[in-house]
């Protein structure tokens, strides 16, 4: 039924525009053309640009290098150097840019404050060689009010802004590109450009909410807070599970299964971090302290995350020297796991970092290993720690494993081999992630957080094999 594919195909292809090629910009791009649409990607690297024209992808994303390439192949990606170059490629086509998605960085400024600044720039590059009717869509996350600044900023009656943010994670991005939980879009000024950018998912068939640019904007800021706040709920749950003697594994079990709760995001950790979270939750802030609101839960979000990072720090001291007051200058400890969570090769605002900062502040001898980071490549300061290209090399003399991202490979390393190359056998888990009988098989002591298995057996021996029938 091929053709009856491409007819459907026709009827949704749209001419679009997506100025910048990050996790979001990428994913946009790629998956739109793998819609049907017709999509010229814009980027500032002109190296950048020239790998992704040869199908070349730098970001660990799952599925995304298919897509880019089947894009490339079919004709519907295209790749070019600046935003200008991007319009202008469908006007030398005769086929005018129909909407033009703004998928650049919004980093965190000074005071919390989200940086507009090459929202901006795309604009001021942009404004003249718009075509009249072109939809301008913020798909960054911005504060409220910027489509009606970028309105301003655009001088143009006859190009309306559209809000319409991402809602993806990291190692899972063209999936939820694909199957999203909703769709949706915000506009002051024309209905129209939002049903027309709407319609670029039709075939997705997600539920779709159309509302005004500021509550578009707020519904992505207040999703993410909102999943800030559980997270840090739960860590503060797990302390209490601690103080308490309950298991808070079992807890949140027994509270996921209340639909009105969800098992999502119910697992503590060593604190939040990544590139949304952390910089969402400073931007809202901003907005509120704006308002003249006192957003006093939000602001205790924040104050139980950073205190998430000590009291790892607290765990690993007990675990190494029996008290939280007990010196690990010179100890040498092994980081498992750097990125803010695994699938993805993303450092930002790592909470592993920000452990890992306090304990070299502490005078511990780090060494870290991470499946998707390349120990030869690691953007990572050499006076904070080591990296090292395998779990092995990490744990050789080591005083303490401290896991701090959850990478299913660690679940399945050899740890009756690990123990042999240890000078300690210790292991910190962080996330909960390892089985603390299969550590106590092979000699370790096992600490977790908000766990009651207090006393895991060292020496367990090793459950026998069955024998062949």
């Amino acid at each position: 039924m091929p053709g009856r594919r491409d007819s459907v195909l026709a009827v949704f292809a749209r001419s679009v525009a997506v100025i910048g090629t990050g996790y979001v910009g990428l994913t946009t791009g790629a998956c739109l053309a793998s819609l049907g649409h017709r999509v010229v990607c814009a980027d500032i690297d002109e190296a950048k640009v020239a790998r992704l024209t040869s199908g070349e992808v730098d970001i660990r994303e799952p599925g995304l290098a298919e897509l880019v390439r089947e894009g490339i192949a079919a004709g519907r990606l295209t790749f070019v150097v600046g935003a200008a170059a991007a319009v202008a490629e469908f006007t030398a086509r005769d086929q005018p840019a129909e909407v033009m998605f703004l998928c650049v960085p919004t980093p965190m400024g000074v005071g919390g404050t989200a940086d507009l600044a090459a929202v901006e720039s795309v604009v001021e590059e942009t404004r003249a060689v718009l075509p009249s009717g072109c939809v301008v869509v913020n798909k960054s996350t911005v504060p409220v009010g910027t489509a009606d600044r970028t309105s301003e900023l655009l001088e143009r009656a006859d190009v309306a802004v559209v809000s319409n943010p991402e809602f993806l994670r990291e190692g899972s991005a063209v999936h939820d590109f694909l199957n999203p939980d909703r769709i949706v879009v915000g506009s002051n000024t024309s209905q129209d450009a939002a049903e027309r950018v709407a319609t670029l998912y039709a075939r997705l068939g997600a539920p779709t909410v159309l509302t005004d640019a500021a509550s578009a904007e707020m519904i992505k800021y207040a999703a993410n807070c909102f999943l800030a706040m559980k997270l840090s709920y739960v860590n503060a749950l797990a302390e209490l599970c601690e103080r308490l003697d309950a298991d808070v594994t079992d807890v949140t079990e027994g509270m996921g299964y209340d639909k009105r709760i969800g098992q999502a995001f119910l697992n503590p950790g060593p604190g939040w971090g990544g590139s949304c979270l952390p910089k969402d939750v400073h931007a809202l802030l901003q907005v509120a302290d704006s308002a003249d609101f006192e957003f006093r839960l939000l602001r205790a979000t924040i104050d139980t995350n950073t205190r998430q990072f000590q009291r790892m720090v607290d765990k690993i001291r007990v675990a190494i020297t029996g008290s939280k007051r007990g010196s690990v200058t010179r100890k040498r400890i092994a980081l498992f796991g750097l990125t803010f969570k695994a699938g993805t090769d993303d450092l930002r605002d790592s909470p592993a970092l920000g452990v890992a900062a306090l304990l070299r502040q502490a005078g511990a001898e780090l060494v870290g290993y991470d499946p998707g980071i390349p120990a030869a490549t690691t953007p990572i300061e050499s006076n904070l720690l080591e990296t090292v290209d395998s779990p092995e090399k990490a744990a050789e003399g080591a005083d303490a494993i401290v896991v701090l991202t959850d990478w299913p490979e660690f679940r399945t390393l050899d740890w009756s081999a690990l123990a042999g190359v240890v000078a300690h056998r210790t292991v910190v888990d962080t996330r909960n992630l390892l089985d603390p009988a299969v550590l106590g098989r092979a000699g370790f002591d096992w600490t977790g957080v908000g766990r009651v298995l207090h006393d895991v057996p060292a020496n367990l021996p090793a459950t026998p094999t069955p024998s062949a029938p």
